[in-house]
């Protein structure tokens, strides 16, 4: 067998069902995480309140592992390579968006989470997952410190939110303008 040929069987074309399972239940947890934690930002000290912030500390540990499982599956599993006429069509400033993108994604899928639990644990509010099992301190608690760190959860997240959308518009631009079916690589289904 050639090595053009080894090289074209060993590609995938699309995604495994796992990678899409991964990337469609992160996706839509971290959109419903994002929301929570804008509406819970000002509301006035309530029972609710601490509902919504303890929930929002279990959903960010859960993003937390799905995003660890997502990246040891995405190491141990070959991603598909961009199309050859895609490759060929697209221009460099958009190859170097799409891979740059993709890696602030995955760098902001653990910031976002790992600054909440370290603002958490600096403000003296430990994080007890689903109210069973508390997890230790990220950091040691420190009034000054929490200060420090609490706007960095907010802008990470805003960060992390901006580069969503940008994923998202890209997405849509290549199945709804270049249609060139890149987005059915990531599509469950035929």
């Amino acid at each position: 067998m050639t090595a053009t040929a080894t090289t074209t069987l060993d590609t995938p074309r699309r995604y495994t069902r796992t990678a899409m399972l991964l990337h469609w239940v992160l996706g839509l947890a971290l959109i419903a995480l994002f929301g929570v934690g804008v509406y819970m930002a000002d509301l006035p000290f309530s029972p609710q309140r601490l509902k919504l912030y303890n929930w929002h500390k279990w959903a960010g540990v859960t993003i937390l592992v799905l995003s660890a499982l997502r990246l040891l599956w995405r190491v141990t599993h070959r991603p598909p390579a961009l199309p050859k006429a895609v490759e060929k069509t697209m221009p460099s400033w958009q190859k170097l968006a799409h891979h740059g993108t993709h890696h602030l994604l995955y760098l902001l899928f653990f910031a976002v989470p790992l600054i909440g639990w370290a603002y958490s644990s600096a403000a003296g509010f430990p994080i007890v997952f689903l109210g069973l099992w508390q997890l230790p301190d990220f950091v040691p608690v420190s009034k000054d410190l929490a200060e420090a760190i609490k706007p960095w959860h907010q802008y990470t997240a805003f960060a992390l939110a901006a580069l969503a959308v940008l994923h998202i518009a890209a997405a849509l631009k290549h199945q709804l303008v270049d249609r060139d079916g890149l987005l059915h690589r990531m599509l469950p289904g035929k």
